[in-house]
């Protein structure tokens, strides 16, 4: 079984406050690797960046000092046609899903996972923490299994810490493709 994490394709990092021409230009390949995914019967799971209104008062907002992914604003939402009906949504308040663990433990019991694959907004920050999180997970448990992120699915909050992050994830023994 393959698994696909699609991270925080949200309008807010495609065309609204964080969002970019790069993040704009991966979304038909954002599209195409879902679509690969359901018609082999595999996995697809989203992560939605969720904040409250009092965003500008957290950690993040203090260093991200850019509203953005407020819970129930246009922003928030998975940009139209990119979520398929029946997969499942993990909502997250801040980069990583710290209990990516313990979900992929009762969500995948007993299932033989051969790769988990990482697509998404915005690589160095989200897709960086969610796919370290899950290689950290599988390493003692799985050490055959596959992690890897579709480079051309992805873009970060610019084309230099795009590439930075890539270099990163892959000195973390993550295939990048």
């Amino acid at each position: 079984m393959k698994i696909l994490v699609v991270v925080d394709v949200q309008n807010d990092f495609v065309t609204g406050a964080l969002g970019n021409a790069d993040a704009q230009a991966a979304i038909p390949a954002v599209k195409e690797k879902i679509a690969t995914y359901i018609a082999n019967g595999d996995a697809v799971i989203y992560t939605r960046d969720t904040h409250q209104k009092d965003y500008m008062e957290t950690s993040e907002g203090k260093y991200l000092p850019v509203p953005h992914c407020i819970e129930g604003t246009e922003g928030w939402e998975i940009v139209d046609g990119v979520y398929v009906d029946g997969c499942t949504i993990i909502d997250k308040p801040t980069f990583g899903v710290e209990t990516f663990p313990a979900f992929m433990n009762e969500f995948f019991a007993g299932e033989e996972i051969d790769e988990i694959e990482f697509i998404g907004f915005c690589t160095d920050i989200c897709v960086i923490s969610n796919a370290l999180i899950v290689k950290a997970w599988a390493a003692p448990f799985q050490p055959f299994i596959t992690v890897s992120c579709d480079s051309k699915c992805c873009a970060g909050v610019t084309p230099e810490k795009h590439e930075a992050a890539l270099e990163v994830i892959r000195s973390c023994q993550i295939e990048v493709r």
